[in-house]
């Protein structure tokens, strides 16, 4: 989902989100790891872990919720 300069990912694993980040920067894009964040919804994916996706030149990190378009 593309809004104005921002871009949500979603994905079915952290492993697809990662590889979905890696294909931003391929084409191009930069990626404000300051940032950017991550959010896992299922409890099937260690919802109480907290652990960062890591990519060659970034890290992400994951929150339990954010902000967005000023709606938490």
């Amino acid at each position: 989902m593309i809004y104005a300069d921002d871009v949500n990912i979603l994905g079915g694993s952290v492993h697809t989100i990662k590889n979905c980040v890696e294909a931003l920067v391929v084409i191009g894009l930069e990626v404000n790891a300051d940032k950017t964040q991550y959010m896992v919804v299922s409890p099937l994916q260690d919802a109480g872990r907290s652990h960062s996706i890591k990519t060659d030149n970034s890290s992400f990190e994951r929150v339990e919720e954010f902000k967005y378009l000023g709606t938490t």
